[in-house]
Order: structure tokens, then C-alpha cells, then sequence
């Protein structure tokens, strides 16, 4: 079972990174368009200040939650909204306002009673797993923001997270683009940042995806187009899996061009 205390560390420790990328620019920064269509580095901040409200919501009032549930339902602009919203805010104001959710969300979290699941726009999760899915979140919106300044982030053991809870939505991946997800695991090996190896699915499989953990996070969360990385699938669902792998809640993304196109 994981170790929420340690998870919430490393939601911490995450969000910390961003933070160090963010807190020194100008305000006229704040402005610079990222790699998401229509997104500036502000829309990042306020996508991830925003989410963190709705979690926070979701962990301590299901009632309201399920009333901000079914807006979503009904808006498909809901979450653009969210980002614009505070994107139009002056960055110190939505800085300021980043920070002190992302202290909430990992107090609420901690005080979910054990055993409770936290209502969610997918499936409910357990505390763990919302936990794993905001540093998800945060690492990906994170690589939009370096890349947008030509920023280079240091690959950490936390992207075990992230690669974890894209390992977990196989299934989903190929549900939410109408596709009948394949009926036997596969096998995940990755390797991580400081050479260790990281594996999922059973030893004997008959299909496997392997390649560096990094490459790997890129591409479940769509930071990255399949051919500019090094993941390689053994199987034709395992092949067809990484056109589709998606790790976030939510239609099917765009994705990314091809660094060559």
C-alpha cells in the first residue's frame, strides 16, 4: 500500500521544482506561450491552481463536489475557463494563490479518513492515488513551462509517480477513444533516472514496452509525439497502446507534433 506521508512529500517536492521556475520571472513572462495551443505559462499556473481547488473540494464537501461534477458535464469549456480565469490574473496574485493551494490540497488529502474514496471527474481514487495524480499533473504542466523557457529540468526518482499512474490507465487510454483495451497485462520495464529498473506487469508476458522512465512519462502525458522517443513496444496491443497512451482524466489530447514535422 503506498505511503500517502511520502507521496504528499513528493507532491511537495514537485510542485517546489515548478515554483523555482516560475517565482523569478517578470510579470511580461508570465505571458510566454508554451507548447499547449493557446496556453501561457500563466494558463499552467492557473490550471494547476485551479485543479487543486477542485480536489480540495472533493476531499473535504463530495456534496459540492458533485455539483461542480455535473457543471463539467454540462460545460465543455469548463476547464479552459478555469485557466483563463486565472491567467488573467496579475502573477503575483495567482502565485501567491498556487502556493496556498497546493499546501491545502496535501492537507486535505492527509485528513481523508482511511479507507474513504475521493470523488474525482473520472473514477473516484483513494487519497494515494489523488496524491499520485495532482504530481502527475504538476511534472507534466511543469514540462510545458520549461519548455517554454528553454528550461531544463533535472529527471528525479519521482517520475516513478507518474509513470505508475500511466501503467494504471492502459485500460482507459483505449476506453476514451472507443478501442477494447486488451485483455492480458503487459509488461512494463523503464528505467530510471539513476539506472535502476522499474517494472510492471508479470515477468512472462507476451507483450512488453520498455525504455527510459523519462521517455516514457513524456509520452503518457502527451509532452512528447511517440517518434521522438525511445520506447519501444513488443506486441501489436503494446505497439498500439503507446498511439494512445493517455495518463489524465479527460477526452483524448491532441498530443504533439513530431520534433521533425
Amino acid at each position: 500500500m503506498p505511503d500517502l506521508n511520502a507521496l504528499l512529500a513528493d507532491l511537495a517536492a514537485e510542485g517546489d521544482v515548478l515554483d523555482a521556475l516560475v517565482a523569478p520571472l517578470p510579470a511580461a513572462r508570465w505571458s510566454a506561450p508554451t507548447p499547449a495551443e493557446g496556453w501561457t505559462v500563466a494558463h499552467q499556473i492557473a490550471h494547476l491552481a485551479w485543479t487543486d481547488d477542485q480536489a480540495i473540494v472533493a476531499a473535504t464537501d463530495p456534496e459540492a463536489f458533485a455539483e461542480l461534477l455535473e457543471k463539467a458535464m454540462t460545460d465543455a469549456d469548463y476547464v479552459e475557463a478555469g485557466a483563463a480565469e486565472g491567467a488573467a490574473e496579475a502573477p503575483d496574485r495567482l502565485l501567491a494563490r498556487w502556493r496556498d493551494g497546493r499546501r491545502r490540497i496535501r492537507a486535505a488529502l492527509a485528513a481523508v479518513p482511511a479507507g474513504t474514496r475521493v470523488p474525482w471527474f473520472g473514477p473516484p481514487m483513494s487519497p494515494a492515488s489523488m496524491a499520485t495524480a495532482r504530481l502527475m499533473e504538476t511534472w507534466a504542466h511543469g514540462q510545458d513551462v520549461a519548455d517554454a523557457l528553454g528550461a531544463r529540468r533535472e529527471p528525479t526518482p519521482r517520475l516513478r509517480h507518474v509513470a505508475h499512474i500511466g501503467v494504471r490507465t492502459r485500460d482507459f487510454a483505449f476506453r476514451n477513444r472507443g478501442l477494447e483495451p486488451p485483455t492480458e497485462e503487459f509488461r512494463v520495464t523503464l528505467t530510471g533516472p539513476g539506472g535502476e529498473e522499474w517494472t510492471w506487469g508479470p515477468a512472462d508476458a507476451a507483450q512488453s514496452v520498455t525504455g527510459p522512465a523519462l521517455d516514457f512519462c513524456l509520452l503518457v502525458t502527451q509532452r512528447r509525439h511517440r517518434d521522438d522517443l525511445a520506447v519501444a513496444a513488443e506486441g501489436a496491443d503494446a505497439d498500439r497502446w503507446l498511439d494512445v497512451a493517455q495518463a489524465f482524466a479527460g477526452p483524448p489530447g491532441p498530443g504533439r507534433a513530431p520534433a521533425a514535422a
